[in-house]
């Protein structure tokens, strides 16, 4: 297939046109910041947001968009607008955030979304991608394309730029040990990167996931004290672990990565995705291969 796309140059998106790349005909449209320079991918480099350098892509017919960052309403539109590209298929990276706040309702993708604005940066990004979801369906209808949006939960894995798993690392590098918050009820979901972009790679194309969502994520409600045992596991040194509060937390203002409370917590459904083939990863082998990636980057 001939895909476009959006990003691709780190985690994620990288991920994914590592493993795309020898199958699909790949054109990567980014900034330029973190070239990829792979064998047999086209690179452009331009913004997303200046509509004279989108111009170059004139006339260009995709099979598919791959949009991984997408994150202010007007993003897809003005894409499609400005580029005079056509596609057959338009393929979202969005998020589990976009939906509206129960916690211990099970949510699937028929959940209403978050509707509500929040304060500061996290705010203004579910703001934008609840605001992309819809922006996606009425771009579907209008340009005559099947739409596909992926709702990941915490993702992790090899090359996370993202302060979840490698706080832990490099705590354990740095100091042998990790602070646990001993008395925190929060619970959350994760998902291994390649699980993410096979599910990309399953989407492409195919009429079972056309103009459908899916929620992301193992089915495993963890908690801090379930990760502490994935990080056992996971890392072949001895650590300590220092046993903390959560006010503790709160007041040190410890950059702690998960919902520290049962109130904060969400509970998705990430089913759906396997009636197309996906199998998750077991998060004791996908921490695994991460933590070994972590210290072959030295990072």
């Amino acid at each position: 297939m001939k895909i476009l796309v959006l990003g691709g140059t780190y985690f994620l998106g990288r991920t994914f046109v590592e493993m795309a790349a020898g199958t699909h005909q790949l054109t990567l449209l980014n900034r330029g910041n973190n070239p990829l320079s792979l064998p047999g991918v086209t690179e452009y480099h331009m913004d997303r947001h200046d509509g004279e350098s989108l111009g170059r892509l004139n006339g260009m017919e995709f099979d598919c968009v791959v949009d991984f960052c997408a994150y202010e309403k007007g993003d897809i539109t003005n894409l499609l607008e400005k580029s005079g590209i056509s596609t057959g298929q338009y393929l979202f990276v969005s998020t589990c955030d976009v939906y509206r706040r129960e916690p211990e309702i099970l949510i699937k993708e028929d959940a209403p979304l978050e509707d509500r604005q929040f304060p500061g940066p996290e705010g203004a990004y579910i703001a934008g991608k609840a605001a992309l979801e819809q922006e996606l369906r009425e771009a579907g209808i209008r340009f005559g394309f099947p739409v596909t949006s992926v709702r990941p939960a915490f993702i992790y894995g090899p090359g996370n730029y993202a302060p979840r798993e490698s706080i832990y690392f490099r705590w354990i590098q740095q100091a042998g040990q990790i602070l646990h918050p001993t008395d925190a009820t929060g619970s959350f979901q994760m998902v291994y990167v390649k699980d993410v972009a096979g599910a990309l790679l399953l989407c492409l194309g195919n009429p079972e996931a056309y103009d459908r969502a899916f929620n992301l994520c193992a089915s495993e409600r963890l908690s801090y004290e379930r990760f502490y045992e994935v990080l056992t596991e996971a890392v072949d040194t001895p650590f300590e672990r220092v046993d903390i509060t959560v006010e503790t937390v709160l007041e040190k203002q410890i950059p702690l990565p998960f919902p520290l409370y049962k109130e904060e917590s969400l509970w998705y459904d990430g089913s759906a995705v396997e009636e197309l083939g996906l199998k998750y990863t077991d998060l004791n082998e996908g921490m695994r291969e991460t933590y070994a990636a972590f210290l072959r980057q030295g990072t």
